[in-house]
């Protein structure tokens, strides 16, 4: 779906979304545990941690090698020159809708925001975003984060919520 608005050449060469700084940790995906028992096997070097009432997600900590919050450290599932080295039914669905999340934007209500420092959704038109939105993704979301609202961030002022 994101393929229609976002060039796999454009995500493939930036990789921004599979890095994390400190300050931004609270952006890695979830998973649910079994997905996460399964990873354990296939890459015994990650570790998890408790995320929410039923989840999991990376655990980066002892993968920074500074204190400073700017400092970036890749998903222990990317290979710089491969790419995602998860097969594609163990991806969490956090990964799969990048640059959108779902928010909660009040006590009642969730959204799709758009998480703005991808560089490549920047460039897009905001109609043909809300268009992608309006064809079905929405709806997916927000179905998604209704079964598993693990995966729902709280809305800042980071976040562009997109009606």
């Amino acid at each position: 779906m994101l393929s229609s608005i976002l060039k796999k050449s454009d995500c493939a060469s930036c990789k921004f979304c599979c890095s994390f700084r400190r300050q931004s940790l609270w952006e890695t995906p979830v998973f649910s545990k079994e997905v996460a028992e399964q990873l354990q096997k296939l890459f015994p070097k990650a570790h998890f941690k408790a995320v929410g009432k039923s989840s999991v997600t990376i655990d980066l900590s002892m993968l920074y090698k500074t204190n400073n919050s700017e400092e970036e450290v890749p998903c222990p599932f990317l290979d710089l020159s491969e790419g995602c080295l998860l097969p594609p039914e163990l991806k969490p669905f956090d990964c799969s809708i990048w640059p959108f999340r779902a928010v909660q934007v009040d006590d009642n209500n969730v959204s799709v925001a758009l998480t703005p420092t991808c560089p490549s959704i920047n460039k897009v038109p905001r109609e043909k975003i809300l268009e992608l939105l309006d064809s079905g993704l929405r709806d997916k979301i927000l179905k998604y984060a209704e079964m598993n609202p693990d995966i729902i961030k709280k809305n800042s002022e980071f976040f562009l919520v997109l009606q």
